[in-house]
């Protein structure tokens, strides 16, 4: 494979639908809450994207068969209250600043085939603490919505993401931008030591506000509960060793 390849399953009609992206990040915060949504709310794989800028292996099922990495589109109707939704999720981003921004574009392109009215990015924001009530943090391309976006629950504070957005939850706001697309980052405060499911809690909510839909989340409770347990044993540990410091670069990988 020497170019980016998508491969479409099924034709869909969606009407002004919302596309989600939950890719892996720091706290891998936004592909938690996108894997949930599609297992939770049974959406429809409608696209796989395979590509030579992600990393040169496949996955291992537990059958012992294999996958070649890829991120997918995931279809899911919705009703007189919810949109459309497109939801895309994968194994990895890219391994190159490169196929970083070959792969916003196409990710921008499947929005634009669409007529998404709306992109919502996923992901943490890494603060190098463990918390006990992680907040939400907002970043968007169009200030005209700010108050909109505030109304949902998450909050802005100059200098704070002075990091910026990493990777693709950063570049489909400024890619979008330059399209005249419409995008908005909600990010998860996260302490960047490890998987986490309560933030992810977090943005789930907020984002279920935004869409006016609910989902049950039993799945990401049970799982925020058993890392709690880890949380608790490491600041025990941080009661004798420095916290790590987080460099301005460190900030957000998304």
């Amino acid at each position: 494979m020497i170019e980016t390849t998508v491969v479409e399953y099924k034709e869909v009609s969606p009407k002004d639908p919302v596309m989600i992206v939950g890719l892996p990040g720091i706290g891998l915060i936004g592909k938690l809450v996108v894997d949930h949504l599609i297992s939770e709310l049974k959406a429809e794989k409608i696209m796989e994207i395979f590509s030579p800028h992600l990393p040169p292996q496949v996955t291992v099922n537990a059958d012992g068969t294999t996958k070649l990495v890829s991120n997918e589109i995931y279809f899911l109707k919705g009703n007189d209250k919810t949109p459309d939704l497109l939801l895309l999720v994968g194994d990895h981003q890219s391994a190159t600043n490169e196929g970083h921004y070959e792969l916003a574009g196409i990710y921008l392109d499947i929005a634009e085939k669409f007529q998404t009215k709306r992109i919502y990015t996923l992901g943490g924001y890494g603060t190098g603490k463990l918390m006990d009530v992680p907040h939400v943090l907002y970043a968007t391309n169009n200030p005209d919505i700010i108050e909109e976006i505030k109304s949902y629950g998450p909050t802005f504070t100059e200098g704070e993401l002075s990091g910026g957005i990493i990777g693709a939850s950063g570049l489909i706001l400024g890619l979008g931008e330059l399209r005249g697309m419409e995008a908005v980052c909600i990010m998860g405060e996260t302490s960047g030591y490890l998987v986490d499911p309560k933030s992810a809690q977090a943005v789930l909510s907020v984002l279920s506000k935004a869409l006016n839909f609910e989902v049950d989340t039993k799945e990401l409770e049970a799982r925020a509960q058993e890392i709690e347990k880890i949380i608790t044993k490491i600041k025990e540990m941080e009661e004798t060793q420095l916290p790590k410091e987080y460099g301005a670069e460190d900030k957000y990988i998304g």
